[in-house]
């Protein structure tokens, strides 16, 4: 038997024209292609599966209530997570379905906050392979690694070397999660076909020490590789990634400070890639900005921002506010000197010696304190960003400073998962007699206060690098660039409703994401088509084209 070709109106795309369906035990075992119970009385006479299923016929929707009480019966979030793993791995269409239909309340549960604990205890909850593992005794046979992944069009690649996981530290080959999390949020934001994409974990070692003494770990026991060593098996394996995969975009996800950056700058230009934690991150956190001027009515150049933590969030936020500035028309040095920062040795300023080289152009002529507290004081920001991975840092007497300081405080407290946060939303706006601005990197509730319901945003990056990622597919484009970035986050910003922002909302609700998603392809695409950078055609209508290229988890018609 043949499969049909998929219809244009759903996008799906689980096998191609022409190509042989497996029959019997081998189709209910492939998680593309299995609709478990939802299989009809033709199909199993068909395919061979009369006996090997109970003898009722189940709907789609019958399906998916059965598996969302099995779900919200798990005792934890973690329970949660392994059931929904478990369920991606048997029958993906309906893992998809409920993902997509249930985004506000499942996203927390497949990446942030849930997915910071499964990689901590990955090796304890490990049940089945999922995505590549590269590690550095590979070296010299990595293309020939890759070639082992059963797909060759690849349309994108989350890769980690599980060096800094979220706000968790190294967690090495365990932080596999976070690249098949962010890749279920490319499908379920964007509609990108999942079957096109691939996690990749680079396993180089790990300095963890309690990973180290783990029996249940499942990277390589030893430690990190670093020089070049590392260089040479990066080198290679991102040689090998052209080899095989030519049109692919690559995304760098939670690699550490000392890597990052010199791996942006590396390979920025030779290939379809970006850094989701430098410039995804960036993005959404100026798109929240941008937001927030339609509440006050100021202009981005009347901001002066202070960041808590100078890392690749923070400089990849301040390097796109500046960006946006420049376009606007200031000077760059001018625009730099809007943007300070505080890291763990107080504020970056030119009299300190032995400044990171990502640091130095936000170095300014100030005296040195070495607390945040007297830095707002002295600095009179108006926007207070945080990104410093420590949790409970944006105290009472600092958020209080910022209100006396300002009529409408803008306060981000973006460190990831909820237990790194600076402060929670409660007291951003407890302590601002609900005056904050706020955001968050992770989900709060809504909070009661002075006769008020505050709706926090979450300036997750799931708002922006689906988007991208569509946008980039739909144009062919060879490169990521800045612009694309400052595209994506103005048009997030303009996404979120008056209603959104009058509660205090900086975002969309998550029920418009695949919507927002695709706008944000759009002005994407118009860059890459802009620039010279795209390979496919400008369609007439981009609109309607981009929507057209996005996956919807449906069941196909065997029979």
């Amino acid at each position: 038997m043949h499969a049909e070709s998929p219809s244009a109106r759903s996008g799906t795309s689980k096998f191609r024209p022409g190509e042989a369906v497996p029959t019997g035990i081998a189709l209910l075992r492939d998680p593309h292609l299995n609709k478990g119970t939802a299989f009809s009385d033709a199909e199993r006479d068909a395919l061979g599966l009369r006996g090997l299923l109970p003898p009722h016929v189940f709907s789609e929707s019958e399906q998916e209530e059965r598996v969302l009480a099995q779900v919200r019966r798990g005792a934890t979030d973690l329970d949660k997570y392994m059931a929904l793993s478990a369920l991606q791995e048997r029958n993906e269409t309906l893992f998809f379905r409920i993902l997509y239909r249930h985004l506000d309340e499942m996203m927390p549960i497949v990446y942030t906050p849930t997915v910071g604990e499964a990689c901590q205890k990955f090796g304890h909850i490990y049940q089945r392979p999922r995505g590549l593992f590269v590690s550095i005794d590979d070296r010299g046979r990595i293309e020939s690694v890759l070639r082992n992944w059963p797909v060759r069009d690849v349309k994108v690649i989350v890769v980690t070397d599980g060096a800094r996981i979220l706000g968790l530290g190294d967690l090495g080959a365990n932080g596999m999660g976070i690249p098949v999390g962010k890749l279920a949020l490319y499908t379920a934001c964007a509609g990108i076909e999942p079957r096109t994409c691939l996690p990749i974990t680079l396993d180089v070692g790990t300095n963890n020490e309690s990973l180290l003494a783990d029996p249940m770990y499942i990277g390589l026991r030893r430690h990190r590789a670093d020089g070049a060593e590392y260089d040479e098996f990066i080198e290679e394996f991102v040689e090998a990634v052209q080899a095989v995969f030519p049109s692919v975009l690559l995304q760098f996800e939670d690699f550490a400070n000392n890597h990052a950056f010199e791996l942006l700058q590396r390979y920025q230009d030779r290939l379809c890639c970006f850094n989701d934690d430098i410039q995804g991150t960036a993005s959404v956190a100026l798109a929240g900005i941008l937001a927030s001027l339609r509440i006050t009515g100021m202009r981005l150049a009347d901001h002066r921002f202070l960041f808590l933590g100078a890392g690749e969030a923070g400089i990849g936020i301040a390097d796109l506010i500046v960006s946006e500035l420049v376009d606007g028309g200031m000077a760059a040095d001018e625009a730099r000197k809007l943007c300070w920062f505080c890291d763990s040795q107080g504020l970056v300023v030119k009299s300190r010696s032995h400044l990171a080289a990502h640091k130095l152009p936000y170095a300014h002529e100030h005296a040195w304190t070495d607390n945040l507290l007297d830095a707002v004081r002295a600095l009179r920001p108006t926007a207070l960003i945080g990104v410093s991975g420590q949790a409970q840092s944006f105290t009472g007497p600092i958020v209080t400073a910022m209100a006396e300081l300002n009529e409408r405080p803008m306060v981000f407290a973006l460190s990831n998962p909820t237990s790194k946060a600076e402060c929670t939303a409660r007291q951003a706006y407890t302590w601002t007699a609900g005056r904050a601005i706020f955001a968050s990197g992770s989900p709060f509730p809504a909070v009661e206060i002075e006769g008020r319901t505050l709706v926090p945003g979450q300036g997750n990056n799931s708002y922006i690098f689906p988007g991208v990622g569509l946008g980039v597919i739909a144009s062919g484009a060879t490169r990521v660039t800045e612009e694309m970035f400052r595209a994506a986050a103005r048009t997030l910003a303009k996404e979120t409703s008056k209603a959104e922002l009058e509660s205090g909302c900086l975002y969309p609700s998550l029920a418009r994401i695949r919507d927002v998603s695709a706008r944000i392809a759009c002005a994407v695409a118009e860059v890459a088509h802009a620039r010279d950078l795209a390979t496919v055609a400008r369609p007439h209508e981009l609109l309607p084209a981009v929507k057209a290229r996005q996956y919807h988890p449906e069941y196909h018609r065997y029979a």
